[in-house]
């Protein structure tokens, strides 16, 4: 029996509160958007990627692919403009935001 392990049954009185997740109103703007892009016919299935340094939700045209896009957010970021980022399938940063509403208003998808 290890007698290191704790059982936290109410951690709500800890000083330090990360999010490491989207926000709901954050997940609400990705998901109508989600519902446009799928009814639209243009993407297919998405998937979500959770770390402590980022949240990702992968978009993807066949569920069997690739993500085609990924819609991030930095928990920690370097810069202000690098909290939100839109990415391709390799990484690369497409565009990036410190405000999500205007990223993906902003995003053309059928250019990309």
């Amino acid at each position: 029996m290890n007698r290191n392990l704790k059982l936290i049954v109410d951690n709500s009185n800890s000083k330090e509160k990360e999010k490491y997740f989207f926000e709901k109103k954050e997940l609400k703007i990705i998901l109508d958007l989600y519902a446009k892009m799928v009814s639209e016919g243009s993407w297919k299935d998405y998937g979500l990627t959770i770390s402590s340094k980022q949240v990702s939700f992968s978009v993807f045209k066949n569920a069997a692919e690739n993500a085609m896009y990924k819609i991030c957010k930095n928990f920690k970021p370097s810069n202000k403009n690098l909290k939100y980022l839109i990415t391709d399938t390799n990484g690369k940063i497409l565009k990036n935001s410190f405000d999500l509403k205007v990223l993906l208003k902003n995003t053309n998808w059928k250019r990309f």
